[in-house]
């Protein structure tokens, strides 16, 4: 007999008016975001001592669920859709992006198969088109969305090791040749991560030096490599960075390919911030050489609008991703012919529906909307330039070739490198206290400097210079 207490799903008429709360409440928060402090104040523990410590027995009302919302954890949050957000790289969630992930979870599709997913598999397909299309890509290449630009970097340099010949995927790593990799001294943290999960160890991985603009040095990368096969290691990827996480340079990719093609290697394009930029055509600068990469990755993410989470990664070898990925198991396999089954291009099976939110971003703004918005982040972030430029106490550490400017506190007579740590650091801890904006930090050249990075849609001239007073008025200058 079934038990007398299964406590049923929410009828049609529950669930239209739950939808009608939580959706309220969300289009409040958006309408409001901007005057809540955008850096949490909350101090470790505090959303664990305000829960309880076991699920309820019984069922709440969603009023009862958005009370605790409300009052416990939207005090805790960091508002990354705040106006003011300027650290790291901003993550917009736009209107028709969040619509996008609300139908993605009431369809509730795992894509792991075509089968499974027809219409993830395909809407997937075309809107990478679309956006490879729209950054001035080649068109014939193959995409997948991920999670992360993480992901998406491991699983390229996954396939690139495949793609050296050595057998790895049967054999595994043992009695083979010390495997290296090559990015630049700015490259990301994950290029890194990346390598310990391949099997490099930290002893594999190369970080190029960099010239006067924090440029991958090609003349350095080359002697790396020779320097490698001489001493019997086997080289097998470099990646180049296009906007570099501290102060957004770009590596010259044209002459990376060739150093590649020299040496039969792979080259993966991490462009998960500054690729986007390349749907402004004055901007495709950037990804000059890109098609001549194996690989790339973008983040529409970061600068295109789209809620956390959605990578892109291109490939114009997707053959060498089946060969390191493709297992399929007898309770996988359909017999659908002429389809593409997305598990086979990857270590992960189950996949979300990201690209509903990608599309529907593409519906509401269209390319030159979006083209637009990217020229209005490059244009406040060179006023910003400007302002610092101008002042005799600011100090500006790094070219401005996107959205984010690098610089900081220098005083005349205070050239002690620790000292201007200390008061760079109090600035950006006594602004982000205000709670009006909130900034981050990177070193650049091992100096300690305030990082601004433009990319939230409603930040405007005006919160800008906000940000630049209070810095000044922080560092009384």
């Amino acid at each position: 007999m079934p038990a007398d207490n299964l406590i049923p799903d929410m009828t049609d008429a529950e669930f239209r008016d739950a939808l009608a709360k939580v959706g309220d409440w969300m289009a409040g928060y958006r309408s409001r975001v901007g005057n809540m402090p955008v850096l949490s104040r909350a101090v470790p523990g505090q959303i664990e001592k305000a829960l309880p410590q076991v699920a309820p027995v019984r069922g709440e009302p969603v009023e009862k669920w958005l009370k605790d919302l409300e009052q416990v954890i939207l005090p805790a949050v960091t508002h990354w859709n705040h106006p003011g957000f300027m650290a790291y790289f901003g993550i917009t969630a736009s209107a028709p992006g969040i619509l996008g992930e609300m139908v993605s979870s009431v369809l509730n599709v795992n894509g792991m198969l075509w089968k499974t997913s027809p219409a993830l598999v395909e809407l997937e397909q075309v809107v990478l088109r679309w956006l490879a299309s729209a950054m001035g890509l080649p068109a014939d290449w193959f995409g997948m969305i991920t999670d992360t630009a993480s992901t998406s970097t491991l699983v390229a340099l996954a396939a690139a090791r495949e793609a050296a010949d050595l057998n790895v995927r049967e054999d595994g790593l043992s009695s083979k040749p010390p495997l290296v990799l090559y990015c630049s001294q700015e490259a990301h943290s994950s290029v890194d991560k990346a390598g310990l999960v391949l099997g490099t160890g930290m002893q594999g991985i190369r970080h190029i030096p960099t010239d006067g603009e924090f440029r991958m040095n090609c003349d350095a990368l080359r002697e790396a490599i020779k320097n490698d096969i001489a001493q019997k290691r086997r080289p097998f990827a470099v990646v180049a960075t296009v906007g570099t996480t501290s102060v957004t340079a770009v590596d010259p990719v044209q002459k990376i390919s060739e150093v590649c093609r020299e040496f039969g290697l792979w080259l993966h394009v991490d462009a998960a911030y500054a690729g986007t930029a390349a749907i402004a055509p004055e901007f495709r600068w950037a990804l000059r050489g890109c098609d001549q990469a194996d690989s790339l990755v973008t983040n529409p993410h970061k600068w295109l609008f789209t809620p956390i989470d959605c990578s892109v990664l291109f490939t114009r070898r997707p053959d060498q991703f089946r060969n390191a990925f493709c297992l399929v198991p007898e309770y996988l396999r359909t017999g659908a012919e002429g389809v593409v089954d997305l598990m086979d291009y990857s270590f992960q099976l189950g996949r979300r529906f990201r690209a509903l939110k990608l599309w529907f971003v593409f519906r509401h703004f269209g390319t030159e909307g979006i083209a637009a918005r990217i020229r209005e982040h490059i244009r406040l972030a060179h006023e910003l330039a400007g302002w610092i430029d101008s002042h005799p106490k600011l100090e500006r550490l790094a070219p401005v070739n996107f959205s984010t400017v690098c610089f900081r506190v220098h005083p005349r007579g205070m050239d002690d490198e620790k000292d201007l740590e200390r008061l760079n650091s109090g600035v950006i801890d006594k602004v982000n206290a205000a709670g009006e904006v909130f900034l981050s930090h990177t070193k650049v050249r091992g100096n300690y400097c305030i990082r601004v990075a433009i990319g939230n849609l409603q930040t405007s001239i005006e919160r800008v210079r906000r940000a630049f007073d209070l810095i000044c008025a922080a560092a009384e200058i």
